[in-house]
């Protein structure tokens, strides 16, 4: 078994949920920030606060699922391990990159959208749908990510 194709399979995996949950965290922590402002005015308004601060940590998610993929095509995960040459571990280490990339700016994107719809909702509650439709915007390019890079391993034959 080569193992550079496999390494290279591998440090994909680990850049999509790398990126992608890095990009949530730093996201997540933005909204949040803003969230405990707006809570330590109404507390009543947790709830809110809760789903927009939340909506930039599906990029994580995102992310940790191509990793998912690319191990399990490679037979790490629940199988045994395929022969993978060094341009088919290219071919999943590029594979990975559009969820890593996407999901990481995308997902700090979110978090700032966020952050502001959560403003919005303190100034105008009755706004609510409007507040969780702008961060939902953002992560249509999250969604266009994860799509790309699930497009990008289904073509690689090992």
């Amino acid at each position: 078994m080569e193992l550079l194709g496999v390494m290279l399979a591998i440090l994909g995996a680990a850049m999509a949920a790398g990126w992608a949950g890095a990009g949530s965290a730093i996201g997540v922590g933005i909204a949040g920030e803003s969230g405990a402002g707006v809570m330590t005015e109404d507390p009543g308004k947790f709830g809110l606060v809760l789903l927009l601060q939340a909506l930039p940590g599906t990029q994580g998610i995102y992310g940790l699922l191509i990793a998912f993929f690319a191990i399990l095509k490679v037979g790490l995960l629940g199988g045994s391990p395929v022969e993978v040459n060094v341009w088919q571990g290219l071919g999943i280490f590029f594979s990975c990159l559009p969820i890593a990339i996407g999901g990481y700016f995308s997902a700090i994107a979110q978090g700032k959208t966020s952050a502001a719809s959560i403003q919005m909702i303190a100034k105008r509650p009755e706004e609510t749908g409007k507040a969780v439709i702008l961060p939902a915007m953002v992560e249509t390019y999250a969604v266009l990510s994860l799509l790309m890079s699930i497009i990008l391993l289904n073509g690689i034959t090992l």
